[in-house]
């Protein structure tokens, strides 16, 4: 149990590894084939319709992973210079730029998860209100 348990772990940390040594392109592909399956289940006039969705999330991901790794090394704020002596700390460009692009993902994964069939793995009709009704 135990070693099995230690494998699972050095499988995700081999996974991340593959993952981070990757380019930015790899990774946005990666992120988009990631997608891709998820909704696997719209029909296929639906996922042409929203294929650029898709791509922009992923785009969106793998940038906003990015901007968490700079925003930790660097902070949420600059400090700046408007003059000769007037100084003062500002939020980062960076920050701003996460910010606005996680309201972005945000719309665009709501979006996608409101085009998927609801009735999903959900029989049509497996009989079970028809035996409550006569048996209750």
């Amino acid at each position: 149990m135990e070693k099995e348990k230690e494998k699972k772990i050095k499988e995700r940390t081999t996974s991340n590894s593959k993952y981070e040594k990757m380019s930015h392109d790899e990774r946005i592909e990666f992120q988009r084939k990631k997608l891709n399956r998820q909704f696997s289940s719209l029909d296929k006039k639906t996922k042409n319709i929203v294929t650029p969705l898709i791509q922009n999330a992923a785009f969106m991901i793998v940038t906003l992973e990015e901007l968490q790794i700079k925003i930790s090394q660097e902070g949420i704020t600059i400090k700046y210079q408007n003059g000769a002596n007037q100084w003062g700390k500002k939020k980062s460009p960076e920050a701003e730029m996460y910010n606005t692009m996680v309201k972005n993902l945000t719309s665009i994964i709501k979006q996608l998860t409101e085009l998927v069939p609801k009735d999903i793995g959900v029989p049509k009709n497996d009989d079970f209100d028809d035996f409550l009704q006569t048996n209750m």
